[in-house]
C-alpha cells in the first residue's frame, strides 16, 4: 500500500510530505520503521517459551495491529486504500480469536495432565 501511495510522487512531494529523509536513504524502497522512523528489529519480537505466555503475546500483537489499522482507516478517504485497511484489519481480529482459542485449549489440556 505504502508503495502504491507514493510510487508516482515526485521529489517534491516527498519532501513536502516530509518523507525527503526517507527518500535521501532508501529512494524509493520500503523501509520497515515505526511512524518515529525507528526502524524495525527482531527484539522487538517477544518470546517465553511458555505458550500460554506467548499466545497472550500474541493477542496483544494482534490487537495493537488491529488498532492502528482502524486510525489509518480513519485517516484516509480513499475508499480503495480503506477497503485494503479493512481487509487487513478484519485478518487480525481473525487472528485473535484464532489465538485466544488456542489459550483456552491450552488451559484445558494443562488441567487434564497428570505427572508421573
Amino acid at each position: 500500500m505504502v508503495y502504491k501511495l507514493t510510487k508516482d510522487a515526485t521529489v517534491e512531494e516527498l519532501d513536502a510530505a516530509g518523507l525527503a529523509p526517507h527518500y535521501v536513504a532508501h529512494d524509493s524502497a520500503l523501509f520497515y520503521e515505526n511512524a518515529s522512523g525507528v526502524p524495525w528489529t527482531a527484539a522487538y519480537i517477544q518470546a517465553k517459551g511458555d505458550p500460554i505466555a506467548d499466545l497472550y503475546e500474541d493477542i496483544a500483537a494482534e490487537e495493537k495491529a488491529r488498532a492502528t489499522y482502524q486510525w489509518l482507516i480513519d485517516m484516509t478517504d480513499d475508499v480503495d486504500l480503506q477497503d485494503g485497511l479493512k481487509f487487513l484489519r478484519e485478518r487480525e481480529i481473525i487472528h485473535s480469536l484464532r489465538f485466544r482459542e488456542a489459550v483456552e485449549i491450552l488451559k484445558d489440556d494443562r488441567g487434564k495432565k497428570t505427572n508421573f
